[in-house]
């Protein structure tokens, strides 16, 4: 599974719309309305690289009241668990 974080400009009076309009994408697990200089984050799950460029450049860019774009590709993923395993001494 590759995973891309997708930060989205939107128009800000659409923010909600784009959202949905986002999450109903095949290949988008989650969006996020977030502060900053950003107005949402999509995370993007597929199986081949190639999908990516599908979801992002031929659909989600495309999506009415989106105005940019900004695509990173996960090169790992760490969970809680993964921390903790990390972290562990190992001392029962």
């Amino acid at each position: 599974m590759i995973t891309a974080i997708v930060f989205v400009n939107a128009e800000v009076d659409r923010i909600p719309e784009v959202a949905q309009s986002i999450a109903a994408l095949d290949g988008v697990s989650e969006v996020y309305s977030v502060t900053g200089q950003i107005d949402l984050i999509a995370l993007v799950r597929v199986r081949q690289h190639d999908d990516i460029a599908s979801v992002v450049a031929d659909r989600l860019n495309k999506v009415e009241g989106v105005l940019a774009t900004e695509t990173h590709i996960a090169f790992r993923t760490y969970s809680r668990h993964d921390l903790e395993s990390a972290f562990s001494l190992g001392l029962d």
